[in-house]
């Protein structure tokens, strides 16, 4: 079977000062497949577009704001993905400046600033920790978000069927 995937962008932005993550928390929709979860701002790239310009109109047009810089940190493939079942190629950005005010929300939902050890806390193995944590996201989230904020620099490349809503499977290297 041929992988034809969605394309799309994943950005953290750091705020070293505060030691917070920029987060969206998609709350404005009911009907969203990613309804009361928190993400990394990004989305579908558009055709003749590259993943750097897709990443920086996605990131301005959810936050107001305009990005300085970008590491890629690593790509995914997600299968199965979600309850439309979608095969998904995703860039995972980490960004630590950028320009402008950031707006308290869009049309998908509130932006939060969420400290960085909760966030990590929100991806621990421990059940317990991560409820405490109280973030919910996708459950693979818990794999790749740290390996964003660690100091390893090498990117990450990894893949993760999904069987809809739930995880299956996680393999990656570094390189």
């Amino acid at each position: 079977m041929v992988f034809r995937p969605i394309i799309g962008t994943l950005v953290y932005l750091l705020d070293r000062e505060s030691n917070s993550v920029l987060l969206i928390k998609r709350d404005a929709r009911p009907q969203d497949d990613h309804y009361g979860k928190f993400n990394g701002l990004g989305g579908k790239l558009e055709l003749d577009e590259s993943v750097v310009a897709g990443a920086c109109r996605e990131f301005e047009e959810e936050s107001g704001a305009v990005l300085k810089h970008l590491s890629l940190r690593g790509t995914i493939t997600w299968s199965n993905f979600g309850p439309k079942r979608e095969e998904w190629l995703g860039f995972i950005f980490l960004a630590e400046s950028w320009e402008g005010e950031i707006v308290k929300s869009n049309e998908e939902g509130s932006l939060v600033w969420v400290k960085l050890d909760r966030l990590l806390q929100a991806c621990d193995d421990d059940a317990e920790k991560r409820a405490e944590a109280n973030l919910p996201m996708w459950a693979g989230d818990r794999h790749f978000v740290p390996m964003v904020f660690d100091k390893d620099q090498r990117q990450f490349h990894g893949t993760m069927p999904y069987d809809g809503d739930t995880p299956i499977g996680w393999t990656y290297s570094r390189v």
